[in-house]
């Protein structure tokens, strides 16, 4: 089954017009409030990312490798669109803060969050190979084997559906 089969669509921009002025004011503050946080959560992907070279991981992705390339980005600084301001001093008005968003904040963020997530998936999958109602979603983050499978003594200890996971076990299959 597909991730986003049981997904609800958010709505969003049915009502955005129809949201007072201030609200979206205060949207766009809390919206950027947490560059705020970015040194701590960059500090924590790279810890994860180090916690699992230590363990003897190879072959993990890279930050970079979740940021999309440069030229596949539609607009430049020079035909960056903006949009009709909706009350005076709006940023939507400036080329220069569809840039620095287009370019820079999203798709940095968002791959920051990725690659974090894919390596918390792999930390799991190592550590905790135990199947739950979520964990098809860490197919992402496969691994050769969790730590469990290298100690046979442990591995027979396994359920079936935990030892034959093709997620942390390569030799399952995919």
């Amino acid at each position: 089954m597909k991730a986003c089969e049981n997904c609800v669509r958010v709505e969003i921009g049915k009502h955005h017009d129809k949201m007072p002025v201030w609200k979206r004011a205060a949207g766009m503050v809390l919206v950027y409030l947490p560059i705020l946080t970015l040194p701590f959560v960059i500090l924590s992907a790279y810890m994860t990312y180090y916690h699992l070279l230590f363990v003897g991981a190879k072959n993990l992705k890279k930050w970079s490798d979740f940021i999309p390339d440069r030229a596949s980005h539609r607009y430049t600084m020079k035909s960056q669109i903006t949009m009709k301001p909706t009350f005076y001093g709006s940023l939507s008005q400036f080329r220069l803060f569809w840039i620095l968003n287009c370019t820079w904040y999203c798709p940095y963020s968002v791959a920051l969050f990725e690659w974090h997530a894919y390596m918390v998936k792999i930390v799991e999958n190592w550590w905790c190979p135990f199947t739950h109602d979520k964990k098809e979603g860490y197919s992402n983050a496969k691994i050769d084997q969790s730590f469990w499978h290298i100690y046979p003594h442990d591995n027979a200890k396994l359920a079936d559906e935990d030892r034959d996971n093709p997620i942390w076990n390569e030799s399952a299959g995919s």
